[in-house]
């Protein structure tokens, strides 16, 4: 961005995808941004914490919406309930924690998409990697050798 662009808002961001602005829907980006990899519960909390009531089933709707325009990224590690980040379009990976379920980034060491090569592609035009690491977070880690 340069100093003769505005930064960009929510609302803004959510215009241009061709969504409805609502202070829900601006509320939830925010969450989802400033959070760390979370559930729809725990974003439902945040966001009625700004804005009053918001149904389950509304953030679920408005989280669906942001995913298909590409403003947020949803991630499913196995075992564990659909979670939600904002860094979207830099093909980035995950660590998971075994014990209690931490997700943090893990930038790709290619950095840029697929990232991977498949050995074989079975005729797909592969254009992302996804990729889940899996072991012990430091947290979780201090907390057994104590």
């Amino acid at each position: 961005m340069t100093a003769s662009q505005p930064p960009t808002t929510a609302a803004a961001e959510l215009r241009g995808a061709g969504l409805r602005v609502t202070a829900a829907r601006v509320a939830l980006l925010d969450t989802v941004r400033a959070g760390d990899h979370l559930g729809a519960e725990a974003i439902a909390a945040q966001v009625r914490e700004r804005v009053g009531h918001i149904s389950v089933q509304a953030v679920y709707e408005a989280l669906h919406a942001l995913t298909a325009a590409g403003l947020i990224r949803r991630i499913e590690p196995a075992g564990s309930a659909a979670r939600f980040e904002g860094r979207v379009g830099d093909n980035h990976h995950h660590a998971v924690c075994r014990s209690c379920g931490a997700v943090a980034d893990v930038d790709c060491a290619v950095g840029h998409a697929p990232c991977l090569t498949a050995s074989d592609d079975r005729g797909f035009a592969i254009d992302e990697a996804e990729v889940v690491y899996w072991g012990i977070c430091s947290d979780c880690s201090t907390g057994r050798s104590s």
